[in-house]
């Protein structure tokens, strides 16, 4: 399993007016995705989210998103270190995913870029 990176997760209450702030630190374009109800801009290391306080409260929970070269092959390694498979490995806008909870409570994201 290669840990490829991390993503910084920004809750933000207006995303069109976060957008151009984070697209001049980062130096790049937002890719912007929506996902039940949740608008998302990904931009270099930061994911910035805005929607329903109901959906981003879930959302909340997740301390990182951590990016993998193998979404199957992490799960696996995940599952033989004792953390709990929450959700996924599914298939979303920016790559397959899945949602573990480590022995110690924290709870994350891992993504690869494979479809």
């Amino acid at each position: 399993m290669d840990i490829l990176g991390a993503t910084l997760r920004i809750y933000v209450d207006d995303l069109d007016k976060a957008i151009p702030f984070y697209e001049g630190l980062a130096g790049g374009e937002a890719l912007r995705f929506e996902r039940g109800g949740v608008q998302a801009a990904a931009i270099g290391c930061f994911l910035l989210m805005s929607g329903p306080e109901s959906q981003l409260e879930v959302l909340r929970k997740v301390a990182a998103t951590i990016a993998v070269s193998d979404v199957e092959e992490t799960r696996h390694v995940l599952g033989s270190l004792g953390a709990d498979i929450i959700a996924g490995p599914v298939t979303t806008p920016g790559g397959r995913n899945l949602i573990a909870r480590h022995p110690d409570g924290a709870i994350y994201e891992y993504v690869d870029r494979q479809q």
